[in-house]
């Protein structure tokens, strides 16, 4: 009988319920960092490669700023006709309960289109600091209490940030933390030797690694990065300690299924062909594509687990 149903339901369908993307209406993608990133990196790769395969306009805006609430708003009052789409980082989803019920931007009220890609984050540390291994630097943070120096690319609230209240939660080590406005000038001082160690996304940091500007120390996913296969997971060195940096991308709430679909099956043969998975492996990333309600499911256990992590260290915004 199901098989009726679904005929009649699609008979009586409405043509406000149009399943296509409108025909040289341009898409806009709207990335809530500054140009230049990780995230907008992999947001234009995408944006290029939709662009040649629809023959629409799909036009990258960036809309830093403000805890990610211009860009998330842009997106949450847009038509929900799959011409404004909303690309993410896990920061994005971070800043979330960092902020609480103040939010104003609630990620799991938008339509999930797909997880694009992912990949883990990786440890480093200056190479002048005469460590090389992760069970070094924990001895020498446990030697001398508070005197290491993490930088916090992104502050607090970012995946960066939380990563290294992980890392103080799962070992009990004293550490001085450092927060920077982004990556770049926590890396920066890193260079500079003002500090120690930091978190960073594989995108920029597989670069220093493989330039020998930096020691990689461990990476937070569950197996080695293909970018840098050399170096040990966190877990190898018996911690319980798992953190993935992913990019997502969301539409308007109420955006018909059928029309998030299309768009996952769009973005699946954007990061298909061979030139993207190699671009991709290069920052450390590798390509995903799942359907919409997995991707549903994903942001929800990602968010119940960063709301434990901020809770328990007590984390609160700069």
């Amino acid at each position: 009988a199901l098989p009726i149903l679904v005929l009649l339901a699609l008979a009586f369908a409405t043509p406000a319920q149009a399943q296509e993307l409108q025909a040289g209406k341009p898409i806009r993608m709207i990335v809530g960092l500054s140009a230049g990133g990780g995230t907008d990196i992999t947001a234009r790769l995408v944006a290029q490669k939709m662009s040649a395969n629809t023959g629409l306009s799909v036009i990258v805006e960036n809309k830093a700023g403000g805890n990610f609430i211009p860009a998330g708003r842009e997106v949450l009052t847009a038509a929900p006709d799959g011409h404004t789409l909303y690309f993410i980082s896990t920061s994005s989803l971070i800043t979330q309960p960092l902020h609480g019920a103040d939010y104003p931007v609630d990620l799991i009220k938008f339509t999930p289109v797909t997880e694009v890609a992912t990949g883990p984050l990786i440890l480093v540390v200056r190479n002048d600091l005469g460590v090389k291994t992760l069970k070094q630097l924990l001895d020498l943070a446990k030697k001398e209490p508070g005197k290491l120096k993490f930088g916090m690319g992104g502050g607090v609230g970012s995946s960066l940030g939380v990563a290294t209240e992980f890392l103080k939660a799962r070992t009990g080590i004293q550490i001085t933390t450092v927060p920077y406005r982004g990556a770049a000038p926590a890396l920066n001082d890193l260079l500079g030797g003002h500090i120690d160690a930091m978190f960073d996304a594989m995108p920029v940091m597989a670069v220093q690694a493989k330039e020998g500007k930096v020691t990689p120390l461990a990476v937070t996913g569950s197996k080695r990065s293909f970018a840098l296969p050399d170096v040990p997971t966190i877990q190898e060195a018996g911690l319980d300690y798992l953190i993935n940096g992913w990019y997502g991308i969301l539409a308007p709430p109420g955006t018909p299924a059928p029309i998030a679909q299309k768009l996952r099956d769009e973005v699946v043969k954007a990061i298909a062909p061979a030139d993207v998975i190699k671009t991709l492996a290069e920052q450390g990333m590798e390509p995903r594509g799942t359907r919409p309600e997995e991707f549903a499911k994903y942001m929800a256990s990602e968010l119940a687990f960063y709301s434990k992590i901020v809770k328990d260290a007590n984390l609160k915004p700069e």
